[in-house]
Order: C-alpha cells, then structure tokens, then sequence
C-alpha cells in the first residue's frame, strides 16, 4: 500500500481543516486505517483510527469531539476532519495503513504517508 497525505496548511485557532490520505494497493480495504502526529521534538502520537469497514473509530483523548477520521473504501481513500483547531494541534500529520494489531499502537501499521504539515496560529 503506498499513502499520499494531503490537505495540511496554516490555519488560525479556531479554525478548520480536513485531511485526505488516498492510497494506492489492493490492501486498502482490508486494511485499518490511522491519523498520527508529530510534533518537533516529540514522538510520534495516534491521533484517530478507523477499522477496515469503518464500523468503529477510535481518537486520542486530546481530539475527541474536535477531529473525526472517515474513509471511503470505494476511493481507497481515509480523511480527517480537524475543528476548532488549537496551537497545540500544530505538527506534521501522518497517515498509515495496518493489517494487523493494536490499532491505536504505531507500532501495528505496516505502511506509511509521507506527512503534512499542520500548521495553527494563535
């Protein structure tokens, strides 16, 4: 599976912004999908998973009710909408592919993004 983020850019607090991943494979839809992040001198966090058909989404504490991840299967593609953005939200944002595992554990996914950065003014 090859992932392509998109969607990043600089935002004012407050604001909004919708992530796309659009992947390529025929894994794509067997596959649970994840948004982390990372921010400069930070590791890399899980931010929001969704499972292969999209029953059952999982977020981070720090985005629940502000973000929410979605995929279309049929466009092998998995977003995340980012509201009511804060400073803190500001780092480069990844998205992955698993097949198997703990779905909010980076360790779990098999392939990833390349990274977009999101950027929130205050």
């Amino acid at each position: 599976v090859q992932l392509q983020a998109s969607g990043g850019g600089l935002v004012q607090a407050g604001g909004s912004l919708r992530l796309s991943c659009a992947a390529s494979g025929r894994t794509f839809s067997r596959s649970f999908m994840g948004w982390f992040r990372q921010a400069p001198e930070k590791e890399r966090e899980f931010v929001a998973g969704i499972t292969a058909r999209g029953g059952s989404t999982y977020y981070a504490d720090s985005v629940k009710g502000r973000f929410t991840i979605s995929r279309d299967n049929a466009k092998s593609t998995v977003y995340l909408s980012m509201n009511s953005l804060k400073p803190e939200d500001t780092a480069v944002y990844y998205c992955a592919a698993g097949l198997g595992g703990v779905l909010t554990n980076k360790r779990a996914y098999d392939y990833w993004g390349q990274g977009t950065l999101v950027t929130v003014s205050s």
